[in-house]
Protein backbone atom coordinates (compact mmCIF):
# COMPACT_ATOMS: atom_id res chain seq x y z
CA UNK A 1 0.00 0.00 0.00
CA UNK A 2 1.54 3.35 -0.96
CA UNK A 3 1.06 6.63 1.69
CA UNK A 4 -2.53 7.81 1.67
CA UNK A 5 -3.42 10.72 0.25
CA UNK A 6 -5.74 13.35 1.47
CA UNK A 7 -7.43 15.56 0.24
CA UNK A 8 -10.78 17.97 -0.20
CA UNK A 9 -13.71 15.88 -0.98
CA UNK A 10 -14.98 16.23 -4.62
CA UNK A 11 -18.78 15.52 -6.30
CA UNK A 12 -16.70 12.72 -8.47
CA UNK A 13 -15.60 10.84 -4.62
CA UNK A 14 -19.52 10.86 -3.51
CA UNK A 15 -20.52 7.37 -5.34
CA UNK A 16 -17.51 5.74 -3.76
CA UNK A 17 -17.57 7.40 -0.48
CA UNK A 18 -20.86 6.00 -0.53
CA UNK A 19 -19.80 2.48 -1.20
CA UNK A 20 -17.70 2.85 1.89
CA UNK A 21 -20.78 3.96 3.83
CA UNK A 22 -22.77 1.11 3.01
CA UNK A 23 -19.60 -1.34 3.84
CA UNK A 24 -19.13 0.34 7.06
CA UNK A 25 -23.18 1.13 8.01
CA UNK A 26 -22.15 4.48 10.05
CA UNK A 27 -25.14 6.13 8.65
CA UNK A 28 -27.39 5.86 4.92
CA UNK A 29 -25.30 6.52 2.31
CA UNK A 30 -27.72 7.98 0.32
CA UNK A 31 -27.75 11.09 2.69
CA UNK A 32 -24.15 12.20 1.86
CA UNK A 33 -25.13 13.80 -1.67
CA UNK A 34 -27.23 16.56 0.13
CA UNK A 35 -25.35 16.18 3.10
CA UNK A 36 -21.96 17.24 1.66
CA UNK A 37 -23.47 19.43 -1.13
CA UNK A 38 -23.02 22.89 0.22
CA UNK A 39 -19.69 22.19 1.34
CA UNK A 40 -18.54 21.09 -2.23
CA UNK A 41 -20.68 24.27 -3.71
CA UNK A 42 -18.51 26.41 -0.64
CA UNK A 43 -21.30 27.80 0.94
CA UNK A 44 -20.52 26.52 4.15
CA UNK A 45 -17.39 26.33 6.33
CA UNK A 46 -18.23 22.92 6.80
CA UNK A 47 -15.55 20.32 4.69
CA UNK A 48 -14.59 17.20 4.05
CA UNK A 49 -11.72 15.39 3.21
CA UNK A 50 -11.20 12.09 1.18
CA UNK A 51 -8.63 9.75 2.20
CA UNK A 52 -7.24 7.89 -1.62
CA UNK A 53 -5.14 4.71 -1.27
CA UNK A 54 -3.38 3.56 -4.37
CA UNK A 55 -5.53 5.78 -6.12
CA UNK A 56 -8.63 3.79 -5.30
CA UNK A 57 -11.53 6.50 -2.06
CA UNK A 58 -10.54 4.45 0.98
CA UNK A 59 -12.38 6.61 3.65
CA UNK A 60 -13.72 9.78 4.62
CA UNK A 61 -14.21 12.89 6.93
CA UNK A 62 -16.76 15.69 7.95
CA UNK A 63 -16.36 18.32 9.93
CA UNK A 64 -18.28 21.43 11.32
CA UNK A 65 -18.26 24.11 13.11
CA UNK A 66 -20.26 24.21 16.10
CA UNK A 67 -23.51 26.99 16.12
CA UNK A 68 -23.00 30.06 18.96
CA UNK A 69 -19.47 28.03 20.08
CA UNK A 70 -16.58 30.30 18.17
CA UNK A 71 -13.62 28.00 17.72
CA UNK A 72 -15.47 24.73 18.44
CA UNK A 73 -15.84 21.70 15.62
CA UNK A 74 -17.19 18.82 15.65
CA UNK A 75 -16.05 15.63 13.69
CA UNK A 76 -19.60 14.07 12.12
CA UNK A 77 -18.55 11.65 10.38
CA UNK A 78 -15.14 9.07 10.14
CA UNK A 79 -15.69 6.25 8.10
CA UNK A 80 -13.18 3.88 6.48
CA UNK A 81 -13.36 0.98 4.53
CA UNK A 82 -13.86 -2.44 6.20
CA UNK A 83 -10.91 -4.02 3.83
CA UNK A 84 -8.48 -0.72 4.92
CA UNK A 85 -9.24 -0.87 8.69
CA UNK A 86 -6.34 -1.08 10.74
CA UNK A 87 -3.78 1.04 8.21
CA UNK A 88 -3.97 4.27 10.24
CA UNK A 89 -6.06 5.92 7.99
CA UNK A 90 -8.59 6.80 10.35
CA UNK A 91 -5.47 8.54 11.93
CA UNK A 92 -4.24 10.11 8.71
CA UNK A 93 -7.71 11.55 8.13
CA UNK A 94 -8.47 12.94 11.76
CA UNK A 95 -4.45 14.14 11.48
CA UNK A 96 -5.43 16.29 8.72
CA UNK A 97 -8.65 17.49 10.06
CA UNK A 98 -6.68 18.35 13.41
CA UNK A 99 -4.17 20.55 11.62
CA UNK A 100 -6.58 22.38 8.87
CA UNK A 101 -8.21 23.49 12.01
CA UNK A 102 -5.09 24.56 14.03
CA UNK A 103 -4.29 26.52 10.44
CA UNK A 104 -7.01 28.31 10.97
CA UNK A 105 -6.71 28.95 14.78
CA UNK A 106 -9.75 26.94 15.97
CA UNK A 107 -9.90 25.62 19.76
CA UNK A 108 -11.66 22.79 20.61
CA UNK A 109 -12.70 19.64 18.51
CA UNK A 110 -15.74 17.09 19.20
CA UNK A 111 -16.51 13.76 18.45
CA UNK A 112 -19.95 12.11 19.22
CA UNK A 113 -19.92 7.87 19.57
CA UNK A 114 -21.99 5.68 20.97
CA UNK A 115 -21.32 3.57 24.47
CA UNK A 116 -22.56 0.17 22.83
CA UNK A 117 -19.84 -2.47 22.91
CA UNK A 118 -20.09 -2.88 19.23
CA UNK A 119 -18.41 1.10 19.39
CA UNK A 120 -15.40 -0.32 21.84
CA UNK A 121 -12.61 -0.03 19.01
CA UNK A 122 -13.89 3.22 18.06
CA UNK A 123 -13.95 4.96 22.12
CA UNK A 124 -10.28 3.47 21.75
CA UNK A 125 -9.64 5.22 18.75
CA UNK A 126 -10.50 8.32 20.08
CA UNK A 127 -8.46 7.73 23.06
CA UNK A 128 -5.16 6.88 21.23
CA UNK A 129 -5.73 9.75 19.14
CA UNK A 130 -5.62 12.00 22.33
CA UNK A 131 -9.06 12.61 22.62
CA UNK A 132 -10.57 12.51 26.35
CA UNK A 133 -13.95 11.58 27.13
CA UNK A 134 -15.94 15.11 28.38
CA UNK A 135 -19.74 13.56 28.66
CA UNK A 136 -21.87 10.83 28.64
CA UNK A 137 -25.71 11.17 28.18
CA UNK A 138 -27.08 8.18 29.41
CA UNK A 139 -29.34 6.11 27.45
CA UNK A 140 -29.21 8.73 24.40
CA UNK A 141 -28.95 6.43 21.28
CA UNK A 142 -31.59 3.98 21.90
CA UNK A 143 -31.91 2.54 25.91
CA UNK A 144 -29.04 1.60 27.49
CA UNK A 145 -26.83 3.04 24.72
CA UNK A 146 -24.96 6.19 25.89
CA UNK A 147 -23.53 8.80 23.93
CA UNK A 148 -20.32 9.70 24.59
CA UNK A 149 -18.96 12.88 23.75
CA UNK A 150 -14.78 12.88 23.56
CA UNK A 151 -13.36 16.33 22.80
CA UNK A 152 -9.47 17.49 22.46
CA UNK A 153 -7.92 21.05 22.31
CA UNK A 154 -6.49 21.99 19.38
Amino acid sequence: MTKPIIKTTSAEDIPALQEVLDRTGLFPSDLLPDMLAPTIAGETEAFCLTCLVDEKVGGLCYTIPEEFAPGTWNMLALAVHPDLQGRRLGTALVSAVEQQLIAQQQRILIVDTSGAEAFARTRQFYGKAGYQEEARIRDFWAEGDDKITFRKAL
